[in-house]
């Protein structure tokens, strides 16, 4: 079996999902080969001679190197100037390099001027057509030399974000193209979310064999022909690195991504996906996690850990400043009673908490409160000032056109974060999206967000007035002006964000 990580995400850390399968697959000695065709076909394009020699590409090509050096080290991160430019000059060096092929390509970013990812019919058209995929020369080359070797009955893939959908289309059209004898197989959290629309039909009879909702574990395991005695003896296997190229990604080490639960503890915010779709939330016992922390930090070696969950529930937080794990971590927790204990924030600074991910959304409660966050303003104020006093940067998050909030509310916001703006390290301002099958959805008028029949989000006409236009308006020209806003912003790493966020202020913050 060959499991693949396709194209285009952000190339900086494992993918997390495939390490978990690994680590099942490995349990049960089930033999594997994991390709990362992300990271490798990023590198692979990247140095390919651009097509186009004007100044900037140019010098951008004449410095590869000397980039992807500085961002395999510490040396970008300790200079905002050098890492802006060698991310610049990647971004450039992707976009020239298949600029005459209808693309606009980046490092976690892949658009087509005519094909859809939101369209079955265009995912079908990347199929049969995989040689006008500019990742092609790579990944035809790359799986013809590992299946020759490998023999594989059985291949899959890992889809989670519409930016590898039309590339897994042609890696997967051209495996069906030249070796139709091989199982396909695909799964991921893009495909979970189709899966998972109602009245659901699968277009894809014919070119896929399996399509995976859902951890993939068990149904792996099952095509693998595991009996479901022995499937089932151990619930929880650790996930395993081993077969990934831990020391190539885009960061000055490995940042070890791990996922302690799925779905969501709070499970109770309006508009929420993992509610749409259904998602239940179930968590590894915090015994478990610490054990597998401690084993993968001695195995592997990372310079940063990366806690997957929706929201890092406070009884693991509580059991990782008891026993920490022995370098840096962050990863996103709600704002909770807990944050307003300094003692807490404290045991979290000494366990090697980084950053703290808030998804704080609103500064106006009367919006928190209908969307039922759960988050409690005047908690809120004394969690930030806590966090900054145990030296824990903060990476908060907005939301703006919801359906309770127009223009007076997102005014308070801007009034919250001006006022707080000493305690927020970074920030991340988004506009709001509806999903499309969940239960809020049906009480309002909506419309196609994105053409195609798998569409996950819609647009409204929001109760206010506040159309997208106007949100926009309101961040480019009132927002995002304000000098306390502007300089946050101004410290966000461009593309990576808060994946790299934490190199940026380990050395002040993390000592």
């Amino acid at each position: 079996m060959i499991l693949i990580y396709p194209p285009v995400a952000k190339p900086c850390e494992p993918p997390a999902g495939i390490a978990k399968l690994c680590g099942t697959l490995n349990h049960h000695g089930i033999k594997h080969r994991v390709l990362d065709a992300n990271l490798e076909g990023l590198l692979s394009l990247l140095k390919t001679p651009p097509v186009s020699s004007d100044t900037w590409t140019y010098r951008a090509s004449r410095h590869l190197s000397r980039h992807l050096t500085s961002l395999n080290g510490w040396d970008a991160y300790q200079d905002n100037s050098l890492y802006r430019r060698a991310i610049k000059d990647l971004n450039r060096l992707l976009e020239m390099t298949v600029r005459s092929m209808g693309v606009r390509l980046g490092l976690a970013n892949y658009q087509h001027e005519e094909l859809s990812p939101t369209r079955s019919i265009d995912l079908i058209r990347a199929a049969e057509n995989p040689e006008d995929n500019p990742f092609y020369p790579y990944f035809r080359k790359r799986l013809t030399e590992l299946i020759k070797k490998e023999k594989p009955s059985m291949i899959g893939f890992s889809l989670n974000y519409l930016s590898q959908a039309l590339c897994t289309f042609a890696m997967i059209g051209f495996l069906r193209r030249e070796w139709p004898g091989i199982k396909l197989v695909l799964g991921g959290g893009l495909v979970t979310s189709w899966m998972r629309k109602p009245h659901w039909q699968n277009p894809f009879k014919g070119l896929v064999d399996h399509l995976v909702a859902g951890p993939g574990e068990a149904p792996l395991l099952s095509l693998t022909g595991v009996s479901s005695e022995r499937k089932f003896r151990n619930d929880h296997c650790r996930p395993n690195y081993n077969s990934l190229p831990t020391r190539d990604y885009l960061a000055p080490g490995l940042i070890l991504p791990y996922s302690s639960s799925s779905g969501c503890y709070w499970n109770r915010c309006s508009f929420c996906p993992e509610r749409a779709e259904g998602n239940p939330y179930v968590a590894i016992p915090v015994e478990e996690v610490i054990l597998d922390l401690h084993h993968l930090v001695e195995q592997q070696k990372p310079v940063l850990i990366h806690l997957l969950d929706n929201a890092i529930s406070p009884s693991l937080m509580k059991a990782i400043s008891e026993h920490p794990p022995g370098v840096p971590w962050y990863g996103f927790a709600r704002i909770t009673r807990y944050l307003t204990d300094l003692d807490f924030c404290l045991a979290l600074k000494q366990s090697g908490c980084v950053m703290l991910k808030l998804g704080l959304e609103s500064g106006d409660q009367a919006v928190l409160d209908d969307l039922q966050k759960g988050i409690n303003l005047e908690e809120a104020s004394p969690a930030l000032k806590n966090l900054k006093k145990a030296g824990i940067a903060t990476y908060v998050y907005l939301l703006f056109g919801t359906p309770p909030e127009g223009m007076i509310e997102a005014r308070r916001t801007l009034e919250f974060v001006t006022k707080h703006h000493d305690c927020i390290g970074f920030l991340n301002l988004a506009i709001f999206n509806m999903p499309i099958y969940g239960p809020e959805a049906q009480q309002m008028e909506t419309k196609t967000f994105y053409e195609g029949d798998l569409p996950l989000y819609a647009s409204f006409d929001h109760p206010k007035g506040w159309s997208r236009q106007l949100i926009r308006q309101f961040l480019d020209k009132e927002f995002k002006r304000h000098p306390a806003v502007a300089s946050i912003l101004r410290k966000d790493p461009p593309v990576f964000t808060s994946n790299h966020a934490p190199f940026f202020i380990m050395d002040r913050v993390a000592g």
